[in-house]
């Protein structure tokens, strides 16, 4: 049939003009272990061919490729006609499906595998039988529907087409396309005729002649390609479909001077191709078309005739070496599978069916069939008599033990051939075949695997044969010892695919048991598996995983025994992610900080840690060494103080690193602040001291969480170390940590002499001490006393009857003062005042003022002979009684004039007015006229002529109105007519003058951080200016300050004074007439309020 693989040699594929270029292929391998078969199909058939690969040896999908022709990859040729599949099953299974197969897909196929750098490849042929009636649905594969679509071009549209001279000018691969395009279907001739066509051929540089445009030759003869080199040093390489051609006994390459010669024996279909040959850059190609010629019988078969065990060889000679024949039995074909009694063998162009064991079966009629022709011949098999004395016996022999095999038969004198497996058995020097008499005899002197078998002797020239069955037994072995392993340890990095392969020995075939613990691995595991071929076993684990480490035992049991061998399997992975690291110390811009080794170090030793830190308000890590650290401590630096931070870890071993751990608790970087200053003994007694001190200089981002005070006997070992940290002999004075910067040490011995330090104390720790440079001797000192009497006591002190009285009197002195109290020279009794007094004050108390509780009291504070005095006015007021008689002293017009005497009793308090009141005798409803009025006579004007008025009166002091008033007893009446009263004429009073302090600035004692007034009255008209001044500077605009004047009364409030505000203030008055000035002192005092708990001390120390 001729070549049908046209339309295919156009595609997506290799351009015609690369064809003859060589193609650079990985080097041939034996990656194919079943390989595509050339098959013949109807028109309108199926057909599927199957390519078969070992992935024993691979660790991934090897890359296969089907191609049509020479250069038409059929991968994008896929559809409803052509379907490609892969499965995988221990073995990579790929299909080419050809579905409603066209003539037109006859051709020749290649399929090709390509793993890493291992090639192999396969041709194959589909004949396509049939025909099919038009083109219309020719399939994805067919590429001539796209040109059988155009339009016929008219004949006037141009010239007409040379296809000769095209063909001419083209090169030898483009000679099918033309043709194709062209309408020339016979190709063979088509070669034949441009053979003969003489053609002006370009003179080449490497050659001196070049192939033939195409050879042809005939199937199982040979064929030479024959090249004339111009420069016989190149290098020359051949090239069959683009693939370069090694030399074989079937491709010899030969010289002849500057000839070069391939010869192609035994030509087959496959050799059907496209051949080039690369001589430096320049090539030439040409086809080589292989004809299949008819197989003729050249020697005829030869009847048979003989007995039972003999061997019957039938011959035949054909026409053709390695011719594909037929042999047939009775119109049946003969089987001649491995187990078939018949062997067929080809000697060259000859032809043998064997049997080697004749048996009456084997009478029949046996032909040959080739493709020229039939031969046939009769076998004639007949019996032969045989008496057995004794018959051979089946036997079980251990490895390596000798194998003795005895019969005897009658007559004794017959020889016979001993077979194994049907194989004819020869003497050596390890078999003896023995023929005495009756007796045959085979020793074997040492068994081997090879010998069991069933054995068979057979007597020559009868038709009985005697058997029996060896069976060569060997005990189970496992063989570690080549896998080379270190103490039988597999060493596999987690997630990769393990297929451990442990040669065994044993016969027969040993059961494998793979177990790991109790726990049995079965050949059908999804991802854990055991699987045993032949002489080796396997454990193949898909996807490793740290669970898979440990002892896995194999156990080989056969009928000659037991053995187990156990392997142990580590599998390494990265390590688990570390415990959150704890941070123990933390410092100004670092921290110190620990972890523990993960608990799975992955299999593998940890080499070290990475460490990575972030701001606790950011989500970016930031990387602090690029170096492994080995220990399982470290300190971060560079931080910013009073930043919240975070760190992890990260452990590394050989495999890689692990995940982070998780964050530590978030720190903050924080220093200690700088030691406390001005550290200075305030007060001694027989068993205290008391010291203070002024806040460190630096305080830093963790504030100031209080101080802590320590002593310590002078002459004790700490002494010596006034500035080393906390020693045996300093003893904690304060539990708690105190806030102020005055302390109390007490419980002191008498007499003795001590040594303090003040650490300050913050969220950081505890900061270097400060020291009394001299011991202080505990011993009282005594200092005379002095009251303080605060500034509002020094005037009069005025509370109203029922009002409490609490009066707080400071004093200076030690030892303690004794105070004393006296109210107008005598003692005050207890039952109506009552009189707390502690070391440095006394208190005066009264719950209900009475106007009896008036009076000077006189405090006296004592210490040894020292004294001091003070005085305290204390005024008790109440409502003043109404006034003592109210007249009517004159009536004028709509005028009265009235007078009155002061009231008897006052309230205790001056009487600050008097409020006059008016009614109509009529309706005796009280109409107030004035308020407030000073003097004791007064003129009411504007009263209603004709109306008759009484008039009463109301005292005033500072408590209030009277309770009552005076009313005149007599109404006054106002007449229509009476005498003009001329009022006197008077010159106002001068009230003008200079300015006047009636009231002085006092020194003062304010605290800081609280607001403190200065306050002063002045007395001056005109209404003088005031300037406030502190140490002669005038203050002006400060936003600190604020000044008041009302009434006279002149105020400076001072926001929230510090030390440094302290200092000499003035306050001056000035106006036209004149200017006075007065002074005071103003300290300000620290404050010390803030109280820490010891523990958080003690952690700082811990």
């Amino acid at each position: 049939m001729g070549r049908k693989d046209s339309v295919w040699s156009l595609g997506e594929g290799q351009p015609p003009e690369d064809l003859d270029k060589p193609i650079d292929t990985p080097p041939l391998s034996t990656l194919l272990i079943e390989k595509p078969q050339s098959r013949t199909i109807q028109v309108g058939g199926d057909v599927t061919f199957i390519a078969k690969v070992e992935a024993k040896d691979l660790l991934r999908k090897p890359t296969v490729k089907w191609f049509k022709g020479k250069w038409m990859d059929l991968a994008s040729k896929t559809g409803k006609h052509l379907q490609l599949k892969e499965t995988f099953d221990r073995i990579h299974t790929f299909e080419m499906l050809i579905i409603k197969a066209k003539d037109n897909y006859a051709g020749n196929y290649r399929c090709e595998v390509t793993y890493k750098d291992k090639f192999d490849s396969c041709s194959f042929d589909l004949e396509v039988q049939g025909f099919s009636e038009g083109q219309e649905d020719a399939g994805e594969l067919d590429f001539s529907g796209l040109l059988k679509h155009r339009e016929p071009k008219q004949q006037d549209e141009g010239p007409e087409v040379d296809v000769w001279e095209i063909l001419k000018k083209a090169r030898p691969d483009e000679y099918e396309k033309i043709a194709f395009m062209y309408g020339i279907t016979d190709l063979r001739g088509l070669l034949r005729r441009m053979k003969k066509i003489p053609k002006e051929e370009k003179k080449s540089e490497a050659f001196a002649k070049k192939l033939e445009p195409a050879y042809q030759a005939d199937k199982g003869g040979k064929i030479r390609l024959v090249v004339d080199l111009a420069d016989p040093t190149v290098e020359l390489k051949w090239y069959k479909n683009g693939q370069e051609i090694r030399p074989t006994p079937k491709y010899i390459f030969e010289h002849k001077g500057t000839q070069r010669i391939m010869v192609i024996n035994n030509c087959s279909m496959n050799d059907d191709a496209a051949y080039s040959v690369a001589a430096g850059d320049e090539k030439c190609t040409t086809e080589l078309f292989v004809k299949e010629l008819p197989v003729k019988i050249v020697k005829e078969l030869e009847a048979v005739k003989t007995t039972v065990n003999e061997r019957i060889e039938l011959e035949c000679e054909v026409s053709e070496e390695g011719a594909q024949v037929k042999w047939m039995k009775n119109g049946v074909e003969v089987p001649t599978g491995v187990r078939s009694r018949y062997r067929v063998k080809a000697e060259g162009t000859k032809h043998y069916l064997v049997i080697d064991d004749a048996s009456r079966e084997d009478t029949g009629t046996y032909s040959i069939m080739a493709t020229g022709g039939t031969s046939e011949a009769h076998v004639q098999v007949d019996l032969k008599p045989l008496k057995i004395y004794q018959d051979l016996q089946d036997m079980k022999v251990l490895l390596g033990q000798p194998i003795k095999l005895h019969c005897e038969i009658y007559p004794g004198n017959v020889p016979g051939r001993w077979y194994r497996n049907g194989q004819l058995i020869q003497p050596n020097d390890r078999m003896n075949i023995i023929h005495r008499n009756k007796v045959h005899r085979l020793e074997i002197l040492t068994s081997t695997l090879h010998d069991a078998g069933d054995y068979t002797f057979v007597p020559e020239g009868y038709s009985q044969s005697l058997s029996a069955k060896i069976h060569i037994i060997d005990p189970p072995r496992v063989h570690l010892d080549s896998l080379n392993f270190p103490d039988n340890t597999v060493t596999i990095v987690a997630g990769n695919k393990l297929r451990l392969e442990i040669p065994i020995s044993g016969e027969p075939a040993p059961r494998v048991v793979w177990m790991k613990g109790e726990r049995v691995i079965l050949d059908s595991g999804h991802r854990v598996r055991a699987e045993t071929y032949g002489d080796q076993t396997s454990l193949t684990i898909d996807i490793t995983e740290r669970e898979d480490t440990g002892n896995y035992k194999i156990v080989l049991q056969n009928e000659a025994g037991e053995a187990s061998a156990s392997v142990k399997i580590k599998v390494v992975d990265i390590p688990d992610a570390p415990d959150a690291p704890l941070v123990t110390q933390v410092g100004g811009d670092w921290c110190a900080m620990q972890w523990e080794p993960p608990k799975y170090d992955g299999g593998s030793p940890i080499l070290g840690y990475f460490i990575e830190r972030k701001k606790k308000q950011s989500s970016r890590w930031m990387r602090l060494n690029f170096d492994l650290i080995k220990e399982t401590t470290f300190e971060p630096k560079k931080m910013i103080e009073g930043v919240p931070y975070e760190v992890r870890i990260f452990a590394v071993n050989a495999i890689g690193v692990s995940k982070p751990s998780e964050p530590s608790k978030a720190f903050t970087p924080l220093a200690v602040t700088s030691e406390p200053t001005m550290l200075v003994v305030d007060d001694v007694t027989d068993t205290t001291v008391t010291v203070k001190w002024r806040p460190p200089e630096t305080i830093g981002a963790a504030g100031l969480d209080g101080y802590l005070v320590e002593y310590c006997i002078e002459g004790s070992e700490s002494a010596e170390t006034v500035f080393l940290p906390v020693g045996n002999d300093w003893t904690v004075s304060n539990k708690e940590l105190t806030e102020k910067t005055r302390y109390t040490i007490t419980g002191l011995t008498p007499g003795s002499k001590i040594l303090v330090r003040v650490r300050a104390i913050n969220a950081a720790g505890a900061s270097a001490p400060r020291s009394l440079q001299h011991a202080v001797l505990v011993k009282e000192v005594i200092e005379p006393p002095k009251i303080r009497v605060p500034r509002h006591l020094k005037q009069t002190y005025t509370r109203k009857v029922g009002e409490a009285v609490n009066l707080v009197v400071p004093f200076m002195g030690k030892p303690r003062p004794k105070v004393t109290w006296l109210k107008e020279g005598k003692p005050i009794e207890q039952t109506h005042v009552s009189i707390r007094n502690t070391d440095c004050d006394s208190i005066i108390f009264i719950r209900k003022a009475e106007r009896s509780h008036s009076g000077k009291y006189e405090m006296t504070v004592q210490v040894e002979n020292h004294t001091d005095t003070a005085i305290i006015d204390i005024q008790i007021v109440d409502l003043p009684g109404p006034p003592q008689s109210v007249t009517i002293e004159d009536v004028w017009g709509g005028n009265v004039a009235l007078v009155w005497t002061p009231p008897k009793d006052n309230g205790n308090a001056p009487i600050t007015g008097y409020t006059i009141q008016k009614a109509d005798k009529k309706t005796m409803e009280w109409y107030t006229c004035i308020e407030h009025y000073h003097r004791t006579c007064i003129t009411i004007t504007e009263l209603v002529v004709g109306n008759e008025y009484f008039f009463r009166i109301y005292s005033e002091n500072m408590c209030g109105l009277s309770e009552t008033a005076t009313q005149t007893k007599k109404s006054a009446l106002i007449v229509k007519e009476g005498k003009q009263l001329k009022t006197p004429e008077y010159n106002d009073h001068d009230f003008k003058e200079a300015p006047k302090f009636t009231q002085p600035l006092i020194n003062t004692f304010a605290i800081a951080g609280y607001n403190a007034t200065l306050n002063c009255s002045v007395r001056a008209n005109p209404k003088p200016k005031v300037i406030w001044m502190k140490n002669k500077i005038v203050i002006l605009d400060d936003p600190r300050y604020r000044m008041f004047s009302n009434q006279g009364v002149c105020t400076l409030e001072i926001r929230k004074p510090s030390p440094y505000d302290g200092g000499m203030y003035t306050c001056k008055a000035v106006n036209d007439l004149g200017e006075a000035q007065v002074d005071c002192k103003l300290e300000v005092k620290v404050s010390n309020i803030a109280q820490v708990s010891l523990k958080k001390y003690q952690g700082f120390f811990s």
